[in-house]
Order: structure tokens, then sequence, then C-alpha cells
């Protein structure tokens, strides 16, 4: 059973859904290195609207011409080893953003892998 409690560092990576790593969705492989690094946890979020650099806005609004929607991937564990993370993370992004947070976990409690899904 896995357990984080107390100070933790955040990171929040903000790419495009089309976003790519060698013809395979950046944010899956992001989260499958974040996942062989041994980190706490990891999830995708999908954006309904957003802009980044570019300034050009995308929306899943019907009339929309943009798909490439903005994603964001959250990461928790502890500020040893995220950093140690972050030279992953400096190699599969090259445009998008990059933030670290400091937070407090209050409960984090991984199920057993016995007990099922």
């Amino acid at each position: 059973m896995t357990r984080l409690t107390g100070t933790a560092l955040r990171v929040t990576v903000f790419v495009g859904e089309n976003d790519t790593w060698h013809h395979k969705p950046l944010f899956s492989e992001i989260v499958h290195r974040a996942h062989k690094a041994g980190l706490a946890g990891a999830s995708v979020f999908r954006g309904i609207e957003g802009y980044g650099a570019t300034a050009l806005i995308h929306t899943s609004r019907l009339l929309s011409l943009s798909e490439d929607l903005p994603v964001a991937i959250v990461i928790v564990d502890t500020e040893e080893r995220v950093r140690a993370f972050l030279p992953e993370l400096d190699e599969l992004v090259s445009q998008g953003l990059v933030i670290l947070d400091d937070c407090e976990v209050i409960r984090y409690v991984g199920r057993d892998a016995r007990e099922g899904v």
C-alpha cells in the first residue's frame, strides 16, 4: 500500500492534446515515464478551452475548428523525487509550460493491487 502525506511538490505540465513523442501522445509518454520512475501518481486533465504562447485559442465548442485542446498532466510526490524527474520533462516538452508548486498532502492511500479495480 502506497502512502504519501505531508510536504510534497506538484508538477503540472501544460501541453496540447495533439502533441506527440515518437508518434505517441505526449501526455501518455509523460504518464508512463512518471510511472516507470516510481512517482506516487500522475493524472491527465483535458481542458475545454485555452491558449498558450502562440495566443491561438483552442476550444471544444461545436463550431470551432480547433481540436488541439489543452491538456494538463499533474504529478505529486516528494520534492526529491519530482526534481529527479524534471530532466525527463526537459527532454519531452519542447513546447508547453511546466510549473512547480509546493503542496501539502493530507491523505493519499493507494489501493492494494489484490483488491482489484
